[in-house]
């Protein structure tokens, strides 16, 4: 075939992935409602109820069509102009052009329209001043603009490819320019808005001033607990216990990493699977529980008090009581941190120490401890940053010990209403945590912790010293008691009738939560607890595998892709993590309770919050996966004639599923124990499990929020197993299953 004849059979090949997006944009203008339904999509009543020329349900088309909304109609023309690259082979030079003006005009449009005009108009003055007063509204964007914007992202991402970026991968690019949206969206932009409303006066308009006066407020600040007896400010206190909190979960993590790996100490995997329990245990249960202990009420207290003689006391209540309950809550995150550690020493290396005569404590000083610095940093940047966004905690034990998350919640939901001091309070919060990060950077330095070489190391990890593994075997011990005498409060807390007044058994707790009725009509699922319990199944079910494909997809292009502002794209994705829940809550009330996203009260906002929240885990594991797999995998499927999207849908998706797992496994116990973030988001529709519990702590109702608690601990064990039984295990190379070996 010449090459006159390739150039003219190219030109008359279609384009199926911009023919898809082009029918989705225009289904999306001409079929869907344009603005959000009360009821959701998928109710289906709008049909019946005069669509499509009821403004409440109409396409954009045939809004214009009425003469309303005309500001839509510039989008048709848009949504028109790729028709003429149909018939352009995509070496064409207009080829690209034409699909990035038509996706960067019709994007830039929808988002201009959207913040410029809201559900009183102008949303800016200088706009009123400039074309006077518009006479017209819109409301939240609803599927119709969400087809609409995702058709001209895609065709943008299809332009930008056609004209030679990351060589031309039409699934690379798009998915770069997918993620980069979806994170500016939901990351960045209710970040700069909470930052934005911090300046904001009570006439609507902005000030530095307003700003200042809020952050140098004494409440915020105040030392007078050290000068004069008083109250320290909130931020002081949520520093002070965060880094409490920090350094006792690493000491502690270390300790039980350093038991399971250097010592002959049984029952290891029981200590395993006793440190990964407070994970899927509601954050503020461990609180409910040491007040059953240590309360006013509580079983040691009535004891002591009883042998002693004494009146007891609510010493629980303030710092104590967090940072007992805190420390428990947290260092099992520190120990699966530090596990990885410890183990990934190169044992060769200690036991060349050893031959060189070094003793078991200047072998693990002057080898094993520098090179666990990397693990005890992130053990104690996770602790500091799970302290400060701690809500649950706090909240049942706090006291006078004023925290920032704690105040940010009362600035929301309390008679004050100051939208102004949270985001304030949040910045400072969020202040606290990026500098946490920066310093954690600076103590790693540029220094390089690699041990693993890719050879083989059959060392075996030399025994921690006597004089260091007799306190690590007791610290071991004595948190393992003390976690078992916890759960055991817990369990027994859920059936006593009335703490402290009442210790009889009692399901009454249960009965009231979980009770069903069975009937002529069916199954009745008559217990308070029920609405809360099903909504936050549906959601963590529909988050947890929503963030496993963004991590996922993510930790695709960061390891196997290179492009411009690779690093900045890292950092835009892992930022999340970095923001403490508290601050995610507020960020979304002020960005999504007005056009042009107006999903505050809904079940969306939640998923979207989980997401994105969770979804640096689902990275993090999707790197360390697809690290192991060699890229010549990728490229002998690009060599065979696969693209990009089939190749890792097909090659490197099925070698992912112990990343998968871990994704799935965190983000749906995340959501099912989530607090700090949700308790702003939840609706009296959409109402989450642990804000249900929450209430009826602050009821004073323990028994019925533990025996909730409980149950939830128990379907989360039920709900993690059958992942793991539907994931399965990845078998990566010749290693063939037993039951074929034995054949």
């Amino acid at each position: 075939m010449t090459l006159a004849e390739t150039s003219r059979l190219e030109s008359k090949v279609t384009h199926p992935t911009l023919v898809l997006w082009l029918i989705v944009g225009w289904v999306g203008f001409a079929l869907l409602p344009w603005y959000g339904l009360e009821d959701g999509i998928l109710s289906f009543e709008w049909l019946l109820d005069g669509y499509p020329f009821e403004d409440d349900y109409a396409p954009a088309l045939f809004l214009g069509l009425q003469g309303q909304k005309l500001w839509l109609m510039p989008l048709a023309l848009f949504l028109a102009m790729p028709l003429l690259a149909i018939g352009k082979s995509r070496s064409d030079e207009s080829y690209g052009k034409i699909l990035v003006i038509a996706g960067a005009l019709g994007f830039g449009w929808l988002i201009l329209q959207g913040f410029s005009i809201g559900i009183r108009g102008w949303n800016f003055e200088w706009l009123n001043q400039l074309f006077g007063e518009l006479g017209d509204r819109q409301f939240g964007m609803g599927s119709g603009a969400m087809l609409v914007a995702s058709a001209f992202l895609f065709i943008f991402t299809q332009g930008i490819a056609a004209r030679g970026a990351v060589n031309g991968d039409i699934f690379v690019v798009g998915a770069i320019g997918f993620v980069v949206a979806i994170v500016t969206t939901f990351v960045f932009y209710p970040i700069a808005n909470m930052l934005a409303s911090a300046f904001i006066t009570e006439e609507n308009t902005y000030s530095i001033r307003v700003f200042f006066d809020k952050f140098t407020d004494r409440r915020l600040w105040g030392l007078s607990c050290i000068t004069a007896g008083g109250r320290c400010g909130a931020a002081w206190n949520s520093l002070f216990l965060a880094i409490l909190v920090g350094i006792i979960t690493t000491g502690l993590g270390l300790a039980f990493a350093l038991a399971v790996t250097r010592t002959n100490m049984r029952f290891k995997q029981a200590l395993r699977a006793l440190t990964v329990l407070p994970i899927i245990t509601p954050p503020f249960v461990i609180g409910l529980a040491i007040i059953l202990l240590f309360g006013l009420s509580g079983s040691v207290t009535v004891f002591i008090s009883d042998l002693l003689g004494i009146q007891p006391t609510r010493w629980v209540y303030g710092l104590p009581g967090i940072l007992i309950a805190q420390t428990l809550a947290f260092t099992p995150i520190a120990f699966l941190v530090l596990i990885g550690v410890v183990e990934g020493v190169s044992p060769s290396m200690e036991e060349a120490a050893q031959t060189l005569r070094a003793n078991r404590w200047n072998t693990f000083r002057t080898v094993s401890w520098p090179l666990m610095r990397p693990g005890i940093a992130n053990a104690f940047l996770l602790g500091f940053i799970e302290s400060m966004a701690d809500f649950g905690n706090p909240l049942v034990l706090g006291g006078n010990y004023d925290v920032l998350s704690t105040e940010i919640f009362f600035a929301i939901v309390g008679a004050q209403y100051d939208q102004g001091r949270a985001a304030v309070l949040a910045i400072v919060l969020l202040g606290f945590t990026l500098a946490a990060f920066w310093a954690q950077r600076f103590w790693l330095g540029k220094k390089s912790y690699t041990t693993m070489t890719g050879k083989g190391d059959s060392g075996i990890h030399p025994h921690l010293p006597r004089a260091m593994a007799v306190p690590v075997f007791t610290i071991a011990a004595v948190w393992t008691l003390f976690t078992i005498i916890i759960y055991c409060m817990i369990i027994y807390g859920s059936f006593v009738e009335l703490w402290g007044i009442n210790n009889s058994l009692t399901f009454k707790h249960y009965i009231t939560a979980f009770s069903v009725r069975l009937d002529a009509e069916g199954i009745r699922w008559t217990g308070s607890a029920w609405n809360s319990f099903w909504t936050t199944i549906q959601i963590a079910g529909i988050a947890a595998p929503l963030t496993a494909i963004v991590g996922l997809i993510t930790a695709y292009l960061l390891t196997r892709q290179n492009f411009a502002g690779k690093n900045a794209f890292e950092f835009g994705t892992m930022l999340s993590f970095a923001i403490p829940g508290t601050v995610i809550g507020v960020s979304y009330i002020l960005a999504f309770n007005v056009p042009p996203i107006e999903i505050t009260g809904t079940g969306i906002i939640l998923v979207v919050s989980f997401i994105f929240r969770n979804m640096p885990v689902g990275v993090r594991a999707g790197i360390a996966s697809m690290s192991q797999l060699d890229k010549s995998l990728d490229e002998s499927s690009l060599t065979l004639g696969a693209n990009s999207w089939q190749t890792f849908l097909k090659v490197i998706l099925p070698l992912l599923r112990p990343a998968i797992l871990a994704a799935l496994v965190y983000s749906f116990v995340r959501a099912m124990t989530a607090i700090s973030a949700v308790i702003f988001l939840v609706s009296a529709e959409y109402d989450m499990a642990t804000s249900y519990i929450i209430g009826r702590v602050e009821n004073n109702d323990y028994g019925l929020a533990i025996a909730y608690s409980t149950t939830l601990i128990f379907v989360m064990l039920a709900v993690v197993g059958a992942m793991q039984f539907l994931v399965g295990r990845a078998k990566i190379g010749r290693r063939l299953d037993q039951s074929r070996t034995n054949v």
